[in-house]
């Protein structure tokens, strides 16, 4: 179908799932005001996609497409992808050079709060009123999830990576705190690097990307794209899924609920593992910046490896009050 006419089907199903939000999501016991599924748009062929409807167990699907009609059955592509969780690092890990700490800073770095195990330095940002660049990556990776103080200490590497107070390398800036309502948009931080500590925006496989970001209309079904990130290193994906709304994500405090977002699948296994969390990725064809990877699951994918989930990095710039910084000058 016509992405106009995806989006249409996709507003009504999100209605009705709204209203009775109860109907699926069997394993969440209730405990959660988002309905277990995500709904966005999925590429069929040139100008043509499906509805991409993405749920935690099967026994939901039957629920789901009971509210469709046979027509609107034939245009939706309906994938199990289990619990989606943030891409903060596991308790074991293998050493690499991303684990390892490393000066001047790089982009796909371990970074972390002092009391969170390990997450990815995206890359870097400036902020008027702030001097200086500054790290983007995560909320829950910077931020521990909304439990942080303005002030409190970055470290690199991360703390499941053997960092510790001496390798501080700066101070959280600000973060765009997590709701329990619906309609979050980005899971997002920014820390202040401490004086005379070097850093290079450029790092990145191939050189440094481009200074424009993608616009989220922009960022197409079908794309490739690339990542690097603390534990899976330098991967590549293709855009599976665009403008998906209700992608709950399981925090340590429950379940947060996330719009239009990105969905990556990997061309050979996973695209991303826990602690590639605040990986930047880009468009492997004019390696636009344009998303900033921040969760996943690990089931549900083609390829084998899950799917990942990724806040488009223009909202996160926007929401975030700050600017993308591409080159070392």
């Amino acid at each position: 179908m016509l992405p106009d006419s995806a989006r249409e089907l996709k507003a009504r199903l999100s209605q009705r799932l709204t209203e009775a939000p109860t109907a699926v999501a069997s394993s969440l016991g209730g405990a959660t005001r988002w309905s277990g599924v995500a709904l966005g748009l999925a590429p069929v062929g040139r100008g043509q996609v499906h509805l991409a409807i993405r749920l935690i167990e099967q026994a939901d699907a039957d629920v789901v497409l009971a509210g469709l009609d046979a027509a609107a059955r034939e245009e939706v592509d309906v994938r199990v992808i289990g619990q989606v969780r943030p891409f903060t690092s596991p308790t074991g890990y293998t050493p690499a050079e991303l684990q390892q700490r490393v000066r001047p800073l790089r982009p796909g770095l371990s970074i972390s709060h002092p009391d969170v195990t390990a997450g990815t330095l995206g890359g870097f940002v400036r902020r008027s009123g702030t001097e200086g660049l500054l790290v983007l990556s995560n909320n829950h990776v910077l931020a521990n999830s909304d439990a942080a103080t303005e002030g409190d200490p970055v470290v690199q590497p991360g703390v499941a990576d053997g960092g510790t107070p001496e390798d501080r390398v700066g101070t959280l800036e600000a973060f765009v705190r997590l709701s329990a309502d619906p309609g979050n948009l980005v899971d997002a931080a920014v820390a202040a690097l401490d004086a005379g500590l070097g850093a290079d925006p450029t790092d990145y496989p191939g050189g440094a990307l481009l200074a424009a970001v993608a616009s989220p209309d922009d960022v197409d079904p079908d794309e490739l794209v690339e990542k690097l990130g603390r534990t899976t290193g330098h991967t590549r994906g293709r855009i599976t899924a665009v403008e998906v709304d209700g992608v709950g994500v399981q925090y340590d405090d429950g379940v947060h609920t996330f719009d239009d977002q990105v969905e990556i699948e990997g061309l050979t296994g996973a695209f991303s593992a826990g602690g590639d969390s605040g990986s930047v990725i880009w468009r492997s064809r004019d390696r636009a910046p344009l998303g900033l990877l921040f969760a996943g699951s690990t089931e549900g994918g083609s390829a084998g490896g899950g799917v990942t989930f990724a806040n488009p990095l223009a909202t996160v710039l926007r929401e975030l009050g700050v600017e993308w910084v591409s080159s070392a000058g």
